[in-house]
């Protein structure tokens, strides 16, 4: 298994693969009707650019139809093919960001330390960093939200090295199912007998990092993305109280 599954949403042929930034620029052609004016607008370098579109032509097929100057002046528009390669890209990034929003692990746990607006939570497997109210102190209960689309899986050789100021969280455990879309999939990770982690990752990186149930992986997730929030009744009773 290689090193990391990401969830970054792009569309791939062979070795090439079309990301959210390559529909930016396409979309700036044409939008401004030249890959000169698209660059401009976008403010990178326009050969940079013209070597990325010469890149993608040459592995999805014509994208970028061009016309030489004249009298009414040069310009260029996209291809049928490539106006089909941005749908399929705005479908996938769509199925992306709905399964992204509606999946979220939730843990219970106990604030035990902080520091400034990230606080150290006590959960069922482990121990978890995240962003904390400041109304939560040490010894209050707190539920932290870690979305699906947040966390990288990794083969346990390839985790990255977990140290004591490190901002990314960490849990081993064992693939329990895998749910397959058109175009994603979302993993269920055992991370101890009664919490399951999961993760959002592509069907490319799926096969790619061969990815079964059964197998073994390290999910990471960054503190910074990871928010715990004090449970409503608790906080209603607190409320009640004062």
């Amino acid at each position: 298994m290689d090193a990391t599954a990401d969830v970054e949403v792009q569309l791939e042929q062979g070795d090439v693969a079309l990301t959210a930034r390559d529909r930016t620029l396409l979309q700036a052609v044409a939008a401004h009707g030249s890959l000169n004016a698209a660059a401009d607008a976008l403010g990178r370098s326009y050969a940079h650019a013209q070597r990325r579109i010469v890149e993608l032509e040459d592995a999805f097929g014509p994208l970028v139809d061009r016309s030489r100057g004249g009298s009414g002046g040069g310009g260029s528009e996209l291809t049928d093919a490539a106006e089909q390669l941005l749908a399929r890209f705005q479908r996938l990034q769509a199925e992306f960001d709905g399964v992204a929003t509606a999946e979220e692990t939730v843990l219970r746990g106990t604030v035990v330390d902080r520091d400034g607006e990230l606080a150290t939570v006590e959960t069922p497997p482990g121990t978890v960093r995240a962003i904390v109210g400041t109304e939560a102190c040490p010894g209050d209960a707190v539920e932290v939200g870690i979305r699906a689309d947040t966390v990288t899986l990794n083969a346990p050789s390839e985790a990255p090295e977990s140290t004591g100021t490190s901002a990314r969280n960490q849990f081993a455990g064992t693939v329990e199912r895998i749910d397959e879309g058109t175009s994603i999939a979302l993993v269920a990770l055992a991370v101890d007998p009664t919490t399951t982690l999961s993760a959002l990752v592509t069907d490319t990186s799926l096969d790619k990092l061969d990815i079964t149930t059964g197998a073994e992986l390290v999910a990471s997730f960054k503190a910074t993305a990871t928010v715990g929030v004090i449970p409503a009744l608790d906080r209603s009773l607190s409320d009640e109280s004062s």
